[in-house]
């Protein structure tokens, strides 16, 4: 990997509180919220649902303190963390068409509408690590080669 460009403050701030927000989900995945989010594991997922969501919990707890303490790597991070959001992307799509109410979301309307926040966090996860602007820093640096005659 190559250096990358540092982040101005206000992009500091936003992967700090992406970074917030994640080890709280993590926590809640490990304890009181643990079955709301059983209810979005969809019932066709090949794994048990309770691993299903302590594995998911865990994976956000390391996600979120890799967003508050890698800087460094914010950028790998950054891609990382939006890669979960896409994976976990069906749960939040199963939650809507098996009609299962969870974290409040009683209604079609509200399942729906919760849709439309996960791309808004894969792009979150992307802008505020510079992930998507400094992509080319995760190519490696190539040794310059000695000219061949």
């Amino acid at each position: 990997m190559t250096p990358s460009a540092r982040t101005g403050p206000l992009r500091t701030i936003a992967r700090v509180v992406l970074g917030a927000f994640l080890v709280a989900a993590g926590t809640a995945h490990l304890t009181f919220a643990r079955e709301s989010f059983a209810a979005q594991v969809p019932s066709w997922f090949p794994l048990d649902t309770d691993v299903v969501v302590v594995a998911s919990g865990v994976v956000e707890l390391l996600l979120g303190a890799a967003l508050l303490l890698l800087g460094r790597y914010r950028v790998l991070v950054g891609w990382v963390v939006a890669a979960f959001f896409v994976a976990v992307f069906p749960g939040n799509i199963a939650q809507y068409v098996e009609g299962v109410s969870a974290f409040g979301l009683d209604t079609d309307a509200a399942r729906l509408t919760r849709l439309f926040f996960q791309p808004v966090l894969v792009v979150w996860a992307l802008w505020s690590t510079g992930a998507w602007r400094d992509r080319g820093s995760l190519r490696p640096s190539r040794p310059s080669r000695p000219d061949r005659k």
